[in-house]
C-alpha cells in the first residue's frame, strides 16, 4: 500500500510539476527584449571582489529589497563564469545564480536547466551542509517543478525525498519547511504540508521576502490549517 502511494505521488507531481514549470517560465514571457544594460553598483562591488558567494548574497539582496535590474541576472551570471572555483560554496553561488536567471529569462533559458542541477550537485558532494543544506534545498525543489525531460539525474520523486530528507537534518530552518510545504501542496495532498507551513507562519518573520510571499501562495492552496490563529482565508501579505 505504501508503495503504491509513492508511486501514486510521483506520477502526480510529474504531471504537476511539468505545469508549474511551463507556468513559472512563462511568466516571464519568451520574446526578445532590447534594452540598455544597467548594472546595480552593489553587484558590481561584489563581482570585483572574486568571491562568487559574494556575487549570489548581493544579487538576492536586491531581488529582496526589488531593487534588481534587468541587466543584474545576466551580470552576476556572466561574472561567475569568469571565476575559476569549485569549493561547496562556489558552485552553490553558480546554482543559484543560474536559477535566478532562468527565472527571469523563462523558456529562453530552459537549456540552462541542467547547469543549475550539475553545480547543486556538485556543491552537495563537497559540504552537504553548506548553510544548512543550501544546494539540496535548490536540488529538491528543481526536481519538483522541472520536467524530468531537462534534468540527468533525477525527477520529482527523488526531489521530495531529499527535501523530506532535509528537513530530517536540519528542522530548525524553516527554509527546508516551506520548501517541504511547496512540494506537498503542488502534489494537490496539502495534508502533510500542514505542519510545516503551521511552523513557517509561527516564525513568518524569519523568511525572506520571496519566501513569505510563497508561503502566502501556498496558504491560498492549503485548506483549513491545524493552527487555531491562523486564518488562511485571508494570509498576511507584503504587498502595498
Amino acid at each position: 500500500m505504501a508503495s503504491e502511494r509513492r508511486t501514486a505521488r510521483a506520477s502526480a507531481l510529474r504531471g504537476f510539476a511539468a505545469t508549474l514549470f511551463v507556468a513559472l517560465t512563462l511568466t516571464a514571457g519568451t520574446g526578445c527584449t532590447t534594452f540598455m544594460v544597467r548594472v546595480n553598483p552593489a553587484l558590481e562591488a561584489a563581482a570585483g571582489s572574486g568571491d562568487p558567494l559574494a556575487v549570489y548574497d548581493a544579487l538576492e539582496a536586491l531581488i529582496g529589497a526589488r531593487q534588481d535590474t534587468p541587466g543584474d541576472r545576466t551580470f552576476a551570471y556572466e561574472e561567475l563564469q569568469r571565476i575559476d572555483e569549485s569549493s561547496a560554496a562556489a558552485t552553490f553561488a553558480r546554482a543559484a545564480v543560474t536559477g535566478r536567471l532562468v527565472q527571469q529569462r523563462g523558456l529562453r533559458a530552459a537549456h540552462l536547466v541542467p547547469e543549475i542541477e550539475r553545480y547543486a550537485e556538485l556543491s552537495r558532494k563537497l559540504d552537504p551542509d553548506f548553510r544548512g543544506g543550501a544546494a539540496t534545498r535548490v536540488l529538491g525543489t528543481l526536481y519538483v517543478a522541472a520536467p524530468a525531460t531537462l534534468l540527468q539525474h533525477g525527477d520529482s520523486e527523488r526531489g521530495l525525498a531529499l527535501l523530506e530528507d532535509l528537513v530530517d537534518r536540519r528542522p530548525d530552518l524553516l527554509e527546508n519547511h516551506l520548501r517541504l510545504a511547496e512540494a506537498y501542496v503542488a502534489l494537490g495532498d496539502p495534508g502533510p504540508a500542514a505542519d510545516h507551513l503551521c511552523r513557517c507562519i509561527g516564525s513568518r518573520e524569519g523568511l525572506g521576502r520571496d519566501d513569505r510571499e510563497l508561503l502566502d501562495r501556498l496558504l491560498e492552496h492549503s485548506g483549513r490549517l491545524p493552527c487555531a490563529y491562523v486564518d488562511v482565508a485571508t494570509p498576511p501579505s507584503d504587498k502595498p
